[in-house]
C-alpha cells in the first residue's frame, strides 16, 4: 500500500475509543500527518469507520455525504442527560403499560424527512464552545433543530424495556436524538444502551478490520 498516494481502508471501531483516537493511533503507525475518518462515532458505539490516508483524505467529504446504517438497543423506563450510559440515570417511569404496536407508532412518527433537535451532549458548537462541555457543567443549552432524513426506523419489543432497532438513515442524524424523542412520545422514557453502525452507504462493518488486527498487518509490512 502507498499511503502517502492515497489509501482508504475499513476500520471496526471499538468500544470507548473516539474515532480520533483510532485516527491517532494508525497516523502514528504510519508516521504520515494525513488520516482522517469519515464520520464520527459516539466512544460508547462501536463499528465502521472509513479511514482515508494520504491524497485519499481528500474523499473524506464525499464518505460523510453517504446514508448510514445502525442496529442498538435502547430501554424504556429511564433517561440520562446523554441519552446513553456516559451519565447518570435522572429520571424513571412505568413502562409495563405500553405495547408493542405504540412502539412500532411512536417510532414510525420519526421516519421520513423531520426535523431533529441536537442532543447537548454532543460536538455542535456554540459560540464557539462544544455543546457536551456546556452541559458537564450543567449550563443551559438549547439546539435548533435540523433537517435529517429517517429512511428505515424498524423495531423489535419481544423484551421490553429494551427495544432492539435499525435505522437507516442520512448524514447527520443523531440515533440518541432518535431514542430519546421515542421516550418522549411514549411517555416513560428513553436511553440507548448499544449503538452499532453497520453501513456507510455501500461499504459494510462485514468487511472491516478489527484495529488491533490491522495495526499487526502494518507492523508486518
Amino acid at each position: 500500500m502507498d499511503f502517502e498516494e492515497g489509501e482508504v481502508f475499513l476500520i471496526d471501531k471499538p468500544l470507548e475509543w473516539t474515532s480520533f483516537d483510532v485516527v491517532k493511533k494508525i497516523r502514528g503507525r504510519l508516521k504520515i500527518k494525513k488520516v482522517g475518518h469519515a464520520g464520527t462515532l459516539d466512544p460508547l458505539a462501536t463499528g465502521l469507520l472509513i479511514v482515508c490516508a494520504g491524497k485519499a483524505t481528500k474523499k473524506i467529504n464525499e464518505y460523510q455525504d453517504l446514508g448510514k446504517t445502525y442496529t442498538g438497543t435502547l430501554v424504556l423506563g429511564k433517561t440520562t442527560p446523554s441519552v446513553d450510559l456516559e451519565t447518570e440515570f435522572d429520571s424513571e417511569a412505568p413502562y409495563d403499560h405500553i405495547t408493542a404496536e405504540a412502539i412500532k407508532k411512536a417510532a414510525a412518527q420519526w421516519t421520513g424527512d423531520i426535523m431533529q433537535v441536537p442532543p447537548i451532549y454532543s460536538a455542535i458548537k456554540i459560540d464557539g464552545e462544544r455543546a457536551y462541555k456546556m452541559a458537564r457543567r450543567k449550563e443551559e443549552i438549547k439546539l435548533k433543530p435540523r433537517p435529517v432524513q429517517i429512511e428505515l426506523f424498524e423495531v423489535n419489543a419481544e423484551q421490553l424495556p429494551e427495544v432492539k432497532f435499525k435505522i437507516k438513515c442520512s448524514k447527520g442524524t443523531y440515533i440518541r436524538s432518535l431514542v430519546r424523542d421515542v421516550g418522549e412520545v411514549l411517555g416513560c422514557g428513553a436511553y440507548m444502551s448499544e449503538l452499532r453502525r453497520t453501513a456507510i452507504g455501500d461499504f459494510e462493518v462485514d468487511d472491516a478490520f478489527v484495529l488491533e488486527d490491522f495495526i499487526s498487518r502494518l507492523q508486518r509490512d
